[in-house]
C-alpha cells in the first residue's frame, strides 16, 4: 500500500470516528440546545470531512458530496461561544447574571368595532376547544386577545384590516428578577410594565407606522432648491 493510500485510509477512518462521536454527543444531549459537546463533535466531523475531501481531490481529482470548509475551533468559539465555562470549561460563570425585560407597546385605531368582533369571533370558532360551543366575542379587549392567541401570540397577529396600526415603542431593560404575573391584579395595567428601583432601561426603539413620503419629497425638493440658490450666489 502506498503512502498516498494509507493517508487516505487514515483520513477516512477519522471521518468515521468523528461521525460516531458526533452521533453519541447528539444522543447524549437529547435535544438540548447549544450543547458544548455536540458543538465540539460537529467541528471535529466537519474538519475530518474537509481533510478527507482535500486529500481525495489531491490524490485522484475526485470529490465527496460534502461541501464544507475547515473550521478553526478557537476562532469559532470566540465568534459563536460554547456556553458557560468557555472553550475548555474552566472559565468562571458570569458573576453578574441578569434578566432582560423586553416591553412593547403599539397603539391601534379601531375603524369598526363590529368588524373587529366579527373577525375575532370567526377566529375563535375556527379553533374550538373541546366539545363546548364557543361563546361569541363581545368586547374589543377580548377580540384582540383572541386574535393574538389564534395567531403566533405576537403583535404581528394584529396586522389586519380591522385594526389600523399606529405608532409603538419597544423598551429593553435590565431587571433584577423575572416577571411574576400573579403579583399584579388583573386590572393593573401599569405595574407589570413599570421599571422598578434597581432596574435600568438599556435601549429603546420607537416604531412609526406611517412615513409621509410626500412630505419627505417636499423636504428634498426644498433642500435641492436651497442648494441651487447657494450655488448661483
Amino acid at each position: 500500500m502506498t503512502d498516498r493510500h494509507a493517508e487516505l485510509d487514515a483520513a477516512l477512518e477519522r471521518v468515521v470516528t468523528a461521525a460516531r462521536d458526533h452521533l453519541a454527543a447528539v444522543k447524549a444531549a437529547d435535544g438540548r440546545a447549544d450543547d458544548d459537546e455536540v458543538w465540539r463533535a460537529y467541528v471535529e466531523l466537519n474538519n475530518a470531512s474537509n481533510e478527507y475531501d482535500e486529500l481525495l481531490l489531491d490524490a485522484y481529482s475526485e470529490v465527496t458530496p460534502w461541501d464544507v470548509e475547515a473550521i478553526d475551533p478557537d476562532e469559532a468559539d470566540r465568534q459563536f461561544g460554547v456556553g458557560l465555562g468557555g472553550i475548555d470549561g474552566t472559565e468562571p460563570e458570569d458573576p453578574h447574571p441578569g434578566v432582560i425585560s423586553v416591553r412593547q407597546r403599539r397603539d391601534y385605531r379601531v375603524p369598526s368595532v363590529a368588524a373587529l368582533l366579527r373577525v375575532a369571533d370567526t377566529a375563535r370558532r375556527a379553533n374550538p376547544t373541546g366539545d363546548v360551543e364557543p361563546h361569541a366575542v363581545e368586547t374589543v379587549g377580548e377580540a384582540v386577545l383572541e386574535l393574538m392567541q389564534a395567531g403566533d401570540g405576537s403583535l404581528g397577529a394584529l396586522d389586519i384590516p380591522e385594526l389600523e396600526s399606529l405608532d409603538g415603542v419597544v423598551v429593553v431593560a435590565e431587571v433584577e428578577t423575572p416577571l411574576d404575573p400573579e403579583a399584579f391584579e388583573d386590572a393593573d395595567g401599569a405595574g407589570p410594565f413599570a421599571v422598578g428601583d434597581g432596574e435600568r432601561v438599556v435601549d429603546r426603539l420607537d416604531e412609526h407606522a406611517f412615513i409621509d413620503l410626500e412630505e419627505g419629497l417636499e423636504e428634498d425638493e426644498e433642500f435641492e432648491e436651497l442648494e441651487d440658490d447657494q450655488q448661483r450666489s
